[in-house]
């Protein structure tokens, strides 16, 4: 008896893992061994830089509010010591969104963490 195949399944897989690998240049986009290859590292790399945008983000947020600190003679240190003793809980995102479109704002956060601190 011959060797069954199920090629209606294995079709649909090549065609979703073509799909998926539209864009990529040569062979890696038109042959199926090197297109579920080059999908898979994608796939694990998407997954990774996902996680490192955060970190990147962050460490924008802490420079642009370390910038502002230093406008208001302070250190970006001092100011997230001085926020928690005060119990103010703007995350560093927020402290830097204020710090870029209301400097006055971000002035009067600044004079109430280095109060707290003194």
């Amino acid at each position: 008896m011959p060797r069954s195949t199920n090629s209606p399944a294995s079709r649909r897989r090549h065609k979703r893992v073509l799909k998926q690998a539209k864009g990529f240049r040569g062979s890696r986009s038109k042959l199926f061994r090197m297109a579920t290859e080059s999908v898979d590292r994608a796939m694990s790399m998407a997954t990774t830089h996902r996680k490192n945008k955060k970190r990147i983000y962050r460490r924008l947020w802490i420079a642009r509010v370390s910038a502002a600190c230093r406008l208001n003679d302070m250190s970006y240190n001092r100011l997230i010591e001085g926020l928690t003793k005060a119990n103010i809980g703007l995350n560093r995102k927020m402290l830097s969104e204020i710090a870029i479109h209301d400097p006055d704002g971000f002035t009067k956060i600044a004079e109430q963490a280095k109060a707290t601190l003194a």
